[in-house]
């Protein structure tokens, strides 16, 4: 699909690094299922991750979303995770994150699906000037995430994202009767029968409550073990979790065009979808390879594929899975 070598491989996807923006244009259009991103976001303070200025981010945005519109399949979705931020030197907020959806919509001929809200409740209080220094603004602990559509009726299916019934839902389940009777409620809403239907689980809100912890696991390890950064602005899996089973079937393709440490691309290829990350960073893009390694791999394999790649030379990880089952295999004996 794409002119130049993978940095990595899996049995569904690639890793490539590269700027997104050359390489969404080797990218058939109409191609594209879900784009499930988290660009840098225009904070005042500058990252390693290299954020943009407020006053040049939605300009320098709106060239990746523009070819993000051409690659999206008709029935194709962008889910874009966007942090606020203050203006500089005050405690008020910038409006710039707000701005972004009306430019995409008005501008490009996205449609805003719907908006949800990611509260991280591990999230570090910030900023600490006005939080914990003068103390006269709360804890900024919520991210908006955009959910464009390039027609007005994309794939989606909530069944597929139902969570856990409240216990009094539990209860009411066991003998409706006993907490309501059908009929209209002051508001208007006409409640029947069926409302004490089990239907496998309740709809979710579009406020998801995800805590931001990740302090193990093979990413983790593999970086310590390298010595290799690790990407500062990673966010949970199950934040693309939710939207991957929300808005693609297994077998669809789902892209991340700021893949950072490649969380999409791990969640993609668990849940049986077909996925593309475009990274501009190499270092990166070779300490996520270890989001594909088994936890057994062996050190010394760890190190050697993350060389490989940070080299240049491109890596199909199942190679290391054989070798690490085998390695696993010996030990166990």
């Amino acid at each position: 699909m794409l002119e130049m070598p993978a940095a990595y491989r899996t049995p569904l996807g690639a890793a490539y690094c590269g700027d997104s923006r050359e390489l969404l244009k080797q990218l058939p259009d109409n191609s594209i299922d879900l784009v499930m991103t988290s660009p840098p976001f225009a904070l005042q303070r500058q990252k390693a991750y290299g954020n943009k200025d407020q006053a040049e981010y939605l300009d320098w945005l709106m060239d990746f979303a523009k070819l993000v519109y051409a690659k999206l399949k008709p029935t194709g979705s962008m889910v874009m995770d966007v942090g606020g931020a203050y203006q500089k030197g005050t405690p008020s907020r910038s409006l710039y994150h707000l701005r972004l959806p009306i430019r995409f919509c008005d501008e490009l001929g996205f449609f805003l699906a719907e908006d949800f809200y990611w509260y991280n409740p591990a999230k570090l209080p910030s900023p600490i000037e006005w939080v914990n220094k003068r103390k006269i603004r709360a804890k900024d602990s919520v991210n908006n995430l955009w959910w464009f559509s390039k027609t007005e009726w994309p794939k989606a299916d909530v069944s597929k994202v139902l969570v856990p019934y409240s216990d009094r839902m539990l209860k009411l389940m066991e003998d409706p009767t006993k907490f309501y009777k059908p009929g209209t409620r002051p508001s208007g809403h006409g409640i029947g029968t069926g409302f004490a239907k089990d239907n496998g689980g309740a709809i979710p809100s579009n406020l998801l409550q995800i805590s931001n912890t990740e302090s193990n696991g093979t990413y983790v390890a593999g970086c310590k073990l390298v010595d290799a950064a690790r990407h500062p602005a990673r966010f949970p899996a199950k934040l693309p979790e939710f939207f991957i089973r929300f808005l693609t079937d297994p077998g669809d393709v789902v892209l991340d065009i700021f893949a950072g440490s490649n969380t999409t691309g791990q969640v993609a290829e668990a849940e049986g979808r077909r996925w593309l990350s475009f990274e501009e960073r190499l270092d990166y893009l070779a300490a996520s390879a270890f989001r594909f390694l088994p936890k057994e791999t062996e050190p010394d394999l760890l190190r050697e594929a993350f060389l490989k790649i940070e080299s240049g030379a491109p890596v199909d990880v199942t190679d290391y899975w054989s070798q690490a089952k085998l390695k696993f295999g010996e030990a166990a004996e």
